[in-house]
This record gives structure tokens, sequence and C-alpha cells, in this order.
């Protein structure tokens, strides 16, 4: 794999900061999916979401099937955190961020698997709520929460920031792939 060219790719971008990581040295943990479970509103609203995405050992499981990953993070400045419908609509923007890097790994012949924020917001209504299978897929990205990934020990390992300032909103993606190399 061309990594300068990918890295050439990723600099035309806004991008806060990007890091190859290791998907061994992710933190799994149930701790993760009990904050899923018992504080977000999307609990078993969402394919994207615990507990349509499996188990955290699961999870685990299919994150480890890759043996390379790109973590990327952009920042949104918003009037007020505490507005989270008005925090939760910058997401979209970092979500297309996301779908472009996604492509950047393809033209090099990768297929990644990509985690990012939240829950899907693709449907209008997610299919999981009337039993049915996920609509797109292919276009859905589960939450990185949601596979039980701690991601904060890996921004840290890698001495990336991910607290700025009172309104900033830090975003953060993890695209898992195989290299051959």
């Amino acid at each position: 794999m061309n990594y300068e060219a990918i890295e050439q790719a990723l600099a035309e971008l806004p991008l806060y900061v990007y890091a190859w990581i290791d998907p061994k040295k992710l933190e799994f943990s149930d701790r993760v999916r009990h904050i899923c479970q018992t504080e977000c509103t999307m609990y078993g609203k969402s394919w994207a979401c615990p507990p349509g995405v499996g188990t955290v050992a699961e999870c685990r499981e299919k994150c480890l099937r890759y043996n390379k990953a790109l973590l990327i993070s952009s920042l949104t400045e918003v009037a007020d955190i505490a507005d989270m419908q008005a925090t939760l609509a910058t997401r979209r923007g970092h979500e297309e961020l996301t779908d472009q890097v996604g492509d950047i790994l393809r033209t090099h012949g990768l297929e990644p698997y990509i985690l990012s924020t939240e829950a899907c917001a693709i449907c209008g209504r997610c299919a999981i709520l009337d039993g049915k299978p996920c609509r797109h897929p292919e276009k859905m990205h589960p939450c990185v929460e949601s596979q039980g990934i701690n991601i904060i020990p890996t921004l840290e390992e890698n001495g990336l920031e991910f607290q700025y300032g009172q309104n900033i909103v830090t975003w953060v993606s993890l695209l898992l792939f195989r290299d051959a190399e």
C-alpha cells in the first residue's frame, strides 16, 4: 500500500489530525457498552448501535480481523455545546469527510470497515424498529463506541488531543482495513 499517496490525499481534506493505528492496541470494554445501554437514547433504535451491532466480543472479533486502521478527527465550533440538537447537526460534515477518506482507501484497493460518530442518521426511521435488515449497510457506519471501543486511550497513546475548549466538538472515526504488507 502506498501510504505516501494516501497521506497526500488526506492532506487535501479538512482533517484536524489522523494517525495510523494497530487494531490490536484498541481497548474494548463492556463498560463502554454499559454507557450505551444506560445513557444513550439510540440504544436498540439503530443497526449502527447496540444491540444491533452484536456483543462487544463479536465486535472485537470483527475489528481484529483487520490489521491496520486509520483514525481521523475533525473539529467543529458550536455556539453552545449544551445545545445537543445544534451540536449533533455538525456531525453530517464529519460523516461526509469520513466517506471521503473511505473513498481514498478504496482507490488504493482497500475495503475499509468504517466506524464513525453516534448513531446512523441515513434513514428517517431505522429498519431495526420494524424488525427488518438495514436498508443501506454499505453506507452505514456503526459508532466507534458501539463496538465497545474506549477510544480515549488510543487518542492519548498517539498524542492526539480530544478536548479543545468549551464549544469545540471533536468528531472521531476509525477506518479499519487489511493491508497485505
